[in-house]
């Protein structure tokens, strides 16, 4: 069927003029064929695809839960809502899928892209044998655009030098605007224009999820004015609500005292609205809550004010994007194309997220750094009301988490389990679907939707693109469903697997083995031989919850075997389950962008993050730096600077003399200044920083100099032993996004006087081989 269809080999030639040529150009009666050559079927529609983060299947109020979601519900309403649909349980995975429309590990994102090895299924670079659909459709006629989260770039691909293969603008993308990594500060976020570094305005107020919504909605007017007769492409993939949880204000008043009754409530109304919405199946039952999370009644009562308040935060944010990503909706409206446009709103890239911890964090820079003790009861009460604002990088308890993946088992992270994978998901597209306010029971995965574009588009899966043999897509068409409800499903085999945390679906039964705890940071993982399988006959048991693998162990034999299966065939193998180790590159086995001992940074080298910069952590290096101070002597900013407000260490000038400031987890703070100015004119400065050894996360030796004499000594007791922050960079001549120091005289500590260059430069004795992977076991996983 798809050879009788356009594009199953791409790019598709160039049409030849083939009319009469003629001797004299202003007789001749040619058209020009390049304005019409590329264009799909007319019946293509406009997609726009709406992907959230770290939402679970509970937590909004269209499946269920209490977080007010009008746009989704608007939507739901005028559409359909699957309520078996799923993801990989982790957003690197999920987004690579559901563009690829392949497993994740057969395109290489066996896990987040800053864990990756050399085995086939972890390398995080998605082979050329598996261009992505926009690239399709973009070679097919389509106009495509990108806006908000990437996170399917190879780290060391991550500098502004590129490579830009894997980027959204060389993946098929047209334009693309939001941010490359996993996560980013909403008030000052790493944004990426097409490839290059953008800073995000300064305006009071400003946040990244209004940003990207105008962004998009601008796009969607301009594409429509400019190129009506081409359909568009939209991915829209905010990165809300991953943390950090930052939403204003105002928006948080509107949930106050929602959630005082605490999860265990919660997760009771959740379930009773479920079975009312017939999201689940009537006769579900709600699983029991995980060993290890504690009741809401056994919380201590100081705590469950600063609880409450944590989920208070995170159903404003959840509103806040459904708000924004409303206003995209009103633009297809205000354009005439809303019922013309196939709409995918999948509410959640994988379960909701459980790395805050049991108490959760203010600053999660704390849990994988070794600084949870300092977010004491007392520090909470005095910061509560910081909770969300630029001040916090926040997030809420597991158990929060948890009860927003009512009614299933587990979190994000635990792929083997519903509560990692089952997302709700909402089709619209009135147009083409003659049901509204109806729920499809057909079982599907986030691989399913690439085929389904294509084959409502009526194009072909290419089995040739740019020259290049495709791996066919592994998911199936979504579309037999779109008017049958009662239609067999067609996604029948699915497996799942991340970190060792596995399972398979096959023909309604699943067979799955829980081998991590996301929220577990302590204990080391066990012998894979060692896990446990469990079976659920989920025809007849919705919510995973009658283990029938005592009663039925040939079945579980028979799906294990599937499972061995399916993970050789899509480069699942060899499992790995290593957290902490992946972290480090020379132990992952992964390229770096900078090699050697140094680095020579030039003012306007911003933004550089910790995978494409010098990692100064666990040893001592120095910083130098060519300076000229202005003739007055005055000198204020930064001259190098890495990460910020989470976390970070700053080499600066301040009343015209010289200083280093360390900030641990953004809780505690040492700062070093000379006991003299600097002086005016030309000057080598440069600090020292004298690591003490035994270990990770240890303390420092400060010593500063000026033209290569000792300018003053400091103290630095705890430093990261891991990462500063997943957004904010090293930067030279500034501070770009939230300060490492809070003393600049200038927003942004632009540097008053001339950098000429500055180089950081590494000690012999790293100590990153250290680190325990018992201790920092989730560090890899964390936030992502």
């Amino acid at each position: 069927m798809s050879e009788q269809l356009p594009g199953s080999i791409l790019p598709l030639p160039d049409r030849e003029y083939q009319g009469p040529v003629g001797f004299d150009a202003k007789k001749a009666d040619a058209d020009f064929p390049a304005l019409t050559a590329k264009r799909p079927p007319k019946s293509a529609p406009n997609v726009l695809i709406i992907l959230l983060d770290d939402v679970g299947f509970g937590a909004s109020r269209a499946f269920g839960g209490p977080v007010r979601m009008p746009t989704a519900e608007r939507l739901a309403d005028a559409g359909l809502k699957y309520s078996r649909f799923h993801t990989t349980a982790l957003c690197s995975p999920t987004r690579a899928a559901l563009l690829s429309g392949r497993n994740h590990h057969a395109v290489g994102m066996g896990h987040i892209t800053e864990t990756a090895t050399p085995s086939p299924g972890y390398r995080s670079t998605r082979p050329n044998s598996a261009v992505p659909l926009p690239e399709i459709l973009r070679q097919n006629g389509y106009n495509t655009a990108q806006f908000g989260k990437c996170h399917e770039v190879p780290v060391w691909e991550t500098g502004p030098t590129g490579p830009f293969d894997h980027w959204p603008a060389f993946s098929g993308f047209e334009r693309f605007y939001g941010f490359i990594g996993g996560e980013t500060n909403q008030w000052t976020p790493a944004l990426v224009d097409g490839v290059t570094a953008v800073e995000p305005s300064t305006a009071d107020g400003y946040h990244l999820m209004p940003d990207l919504a105008d962004k998009t909605i601008d796009y969607i007017r301009q594409q429509k004015s400019l190129t009506p007769d081409k359909p568009f492409f939209i991915y829209f993939a905010p990165g809300a609500t991953h943390a950090p949880h930052h939403v204003p204000k105002e928006w948080i008043a509107k949930y106050k005292g929602a959630f005082d009754d605490g999860w265990d409530a919660q997760r009771d109304r959740t379930f009773a609205r479920q079975v009312e919405l017939g999201v689940i199946a009537p006769d579900s039952v709600l699983t029991a809550r995980p060993e290890g999370l504690p009741a809401w009644d056994d919380v201590a009562e100081e705590r469950k004010p600063i609880l409450a308040h944590q989920m208070e935060v995170y159903a404003a944010f959840l509103e806040y994007a459904d708000f924004h990503t409303g206003r995209v909706i009103d633009a297809l409206e205000e354009q005439g194309i809303l019922d013309e446009t196939l709409v995918y709103y999948i509410i959640g890239d994988n379960g909701a997220s459980a790395e805050g911890g049991i108490n959760g964090a203010y600053m999660l820079t704390t849990a994988s750094n070794g600084g949870g003790e300092l977010e004491t009861v007392e520090f909470w009460n005095e910061h509560l009301d910081d909770v969300g604002g630029p001040e916090a990088y926040n997030h809420y308890s597991v158990a929060w988490a948890h009860a927003m993946c009512t009614p299933y088992q587990w979190t994000k992270q635990v792929a083997s389990h519903y509560g990692g994978t089952r997302n709700g998901t909402i089709v619209h597209w009135p147009a083409a679907i003659e049901g509204a306010g109806e729920v499809r029971d057909q079982w599907h995965h986030v691989i399913d939707i690439a085929p389904t574009i294509l084959d409502v588009a009526r194009l072909a899966e290419p089995h040739t693109v740019n020259g290049v043999t495709q791996i066919p897509m592994h998911g199936v068409s979504m579309a037999y469903s779109f008017n049958q409800s009662d239609a067999p499903e067609r996604h029948v085999t699915q497996y799942f697997e991340l970190m060792g945390n596995r399972g398979i679906y096959h023909h309604g039964w699943t067979a799955q083995t829980k081998h991590r705890t996301p929220w577990d940071v302590v204990s080391k993982a066990p012998d894979f031989s060692a896990d446990v399988w469990e079976l659920y006959d989920t025809s007849v048991d919705w919510t995973q919850s009658n283990d029938l693998s005592a009663s039925h162990p040939e079945k579980l034999a028979e799906l294990q075997q599937l499972f061995l299966i399916e993970a050789a065939r899509h480069n699942v193998f060899p499992l790995d389950d290593r957290a902490a180790e992946r972290m480090n590159p020379a132990i992952a086995g992964r390229p770096t962008l900078v090699t050697g001992t140094s680095l020579r940074l030039y003012p306007g080298m911003v933004r550089l993050g910790e995978n494409v910069a010098l990692n100064v952590k666990n040893r001592s290096y120095s910083v130098t730096a060519q300076i000229t101070v202005p003739a007055d002597a005055s000198l204020d900013g930064a001259i190098v600077a890495q990460g910020g407000r989470t976390g970070g260490w700053s080499f600066f000038a301040e009343d015209g003399k010289l200083g280093y400031h360390y900030n641990y987890c953004g809780l505690v703070r040492s700062t070093t200044v000379s006991d003299r100015a600097i002086g005016s004119g030309d000057h080598l400065v440069r600090v020292e920083f004298s690591y003490d050894g035994g270990g990770i996360g240890k303390g420092g030796d400060v010593a500063l100099f000026i033209d290569d004499e000792p300018a003053g000594t400091g103290r630095v007791e705890h430093t990261h032993p891991l990462y500063y922050s997943f957004d904010e960079g090293m930067d030279a001549g500034e501070d770009t996004g939230m300060p490492a120091y809070e003393g600049y005289r200038e927003w942004g500590g632009k540097f008053s006087g001339k950098l000429d260059w500055a180089e950081v430069a590494l000690g012999d004795d790293d100590h990153s081989h250290l680190i325990d992977p018992e201790e920092h076991l989730n560090a890899a996983l964390r936030h992502q």
